[in-house]
């Protein structure tokens, strides 16, 4: 490998990371499960190459104890769990993850793994209105996956099986290439985040950023999901007191808090009062499409083991009691509780939910100032603020709005953007060196978190000018001429 080759394998690697953690079900419908194992494996094999290659430095205050923490009591739920064979495969499955997480953050700059971030992202995009296209066009007819994991016969199966609806034509709700409009949906949130950071922070060129957000948005349109329009509606409040913060500076945040303790009060306060006006807006019944049924059945079990919980799983597996028949709505098995937080407590009880929760406040905390932070030089002078330090707020509140009508925060592409912020923030936190206002000009993706500006790096002295000649008497013949007397 030609040193000149490097960056651009490490990027098309964790570009590669991202697409599957957010895909997996694109890998499972179109290969199988030996098909997405493979690509699992390619993940697993390229980290520890490019750990290997890297040889990142190790710094133990710069690493977030709490996702140690939480590992630990997951490993250590072996010991009591109800179904020690599933939870040693979740654990695999979380350590995998975690491990793809971890190393992208040690070997590569903040600036590479956005740029590969806003590039899965593309893939899928792209790859979603291609498929849902080819569907509407030349199946017409909803599609089953290449690899189903359950038996076709020639009873009328539930939708929720299909790979897509072929609903394109028809405005909508599309699956696209990952088989499930929310998490489409999110997908496409984190596009508009992402594509609208880097255009504003001057990293993507102005057409082609315009023409991807476009396409975050149409796409998020057409999934038709009302659980990520609330959630996006959370991260522009988000966005909204980020920016109020910043402009007001440190020494009137108060009143800023002040205001968003009031907006959440209010926010509750409108739930309360108004949930049965909500849900005739959203289109929903009152059992959430089947989510309070599941809720209800996922806080009866965990009221039975409430301290530590039944074991450790991740993602249920639906063969062993009691996910067989714990979330069953027309015919169709659920494998998570809806809620990431429920879902914990049943699984690790309250010890779980303290250990999970150590690792998203910090998180969160450390991405909030980080994001309305005023950044200095090495001088301790103020430099503008800039746009990209808003990416890892923004993109953490999405998936925590996201958390309290799905279970994918523990899991695949949620798990790996949550310890990877969790990582990168905490390096960022014992830098001296600020996040730049704009980046570089010879560059074209996003500032690094990593990676201190031009501006602001120690610079060489600049070389000490020669020192003049020591003085001297001139020769007599570079003497000036006598001077000659007038005539």
């Amino acid at each position: 490998m030609t040193p000149a080759r490097r960056p651009a394998l490490a990027g098309a690697y964790a570009t590669f990371v991202l697409f599957t953690a957010f895909a997996g079900q694109f890998w499972r419908n179109l290969l199988g499960w030996w098909g997405f194992g493979a690509a699992v494996a390619i993940v697993v094999v390229g980290g520890i190459l490019l750990i290997v290659h890297v040889r990142p430095r190790w710094i133990w205050r710069r690493t977030p104890t709490s996702t140690f923490a939480f590992l630990l009591l997951a490993t250590a739920s072996l010991a009591w769990s109800f179904y020690p064979g599933a939870t040693a495969l979740g654990l695999a499955i979380c350590a995998v993850t975690t491990f793809a997480a971890v190393a992208l953050v040690l070997c590569l700059p903040w600036s590479r793994i956005v740029a590969s971030l806003a590039s899965a992202i593309k893939w899928i995009l792209a790859l979603s209105i291609v498929f849902e296209l080819w569907v509407a066009l030349f199946v017409r007819e909803p599609l089953l996956p290449n690899f189903p994991d359950f038996e076709v016969t020639g009873e009328k199966l539930p939708m929720a099986f299909y790979w897509s609806r072929g609903l394109l034509l028809h405005g909508g709700p599309i699956e696209g290439i990952v088989a499930s409009r929310n998490l489409l949906g999110m997908i496409a949130l984190l596009g508009i985040i992402v594509f609208g950071c880097l255009l504003a922070a001057g990293s993507m060129r102005r057409a082609p950023g315009i023409s991807w957000l476009v396409t975050a948005g149409l796409v998020f349109a057409l999934t038709r999901s009302s659980t990520m329009i609330l959630v996006a509606a959370a991260v522009a409040v988000a966005l909204v007191f980020a920016l109020w913060t910043r402009r007001v500076g440190a020494q009137h945040r108060r009143k800023v808090y002040w205001a968003a303790a009031g907006v959440l009060a209010a926010s509750v306060a409108v739930l309360v009062f108004s949930w049965n006006l909500l849900l005739q807006l959203f289109g929903k019944g009152e059992d959430l499409t089947g989510r309070t049924d599941i809720w209800a059945s996922v806080i009866e079990l965990a009221q039975q083991r409430p301290v530590a919980g039944w074991g450790y799983v991740g993602y249920w597996v639906p063969w062993v009691e009691p996910f067989k028949e714990l979330a069953v709505r027309k015919g169709v098995t659920y494998l998570q509780a809806h809620n990431a937080w429920l879902d914990m407590w049943m699984q690790l009880g309250i010890l779980g939910l303290i250990a999970f929760a150590a690792i998203v406040i910090g998180a969160l905390w450390r991405s909030w100032f980080l994001a309305v932070d005023q950044p200095r030089d090495v001088a301790g002078r103020p430099i503008p603020y800039s746009a990209a330090s808003l990416l890892p707020l923004l993109v953490l509140v999405a998936l925590l709005g996201q958390s309290l009508a799905e279970s994918r925060l523990l899991i695949e592409v949620g798990w790996l953007l949550l310890i990877a912020i969790a990582w990168a923030t905490k390096r960022r936190q014992w830098s001296n060196d600020p996040l730049p206002a704009e980046p570089r000009p010879a560059r074209s993706h996003a500032v690094a978190l990593a990676e201190p500006p031009a501006s602001s790096r120690p610079q060489a002295a600049p070389p000490a000018p020669p020192a003049p000649p020591a003085r001297s008497t001139p020769p007599a013949s570079a003497a000036p001429p006598a001077p000659q007397p007038p005539a």
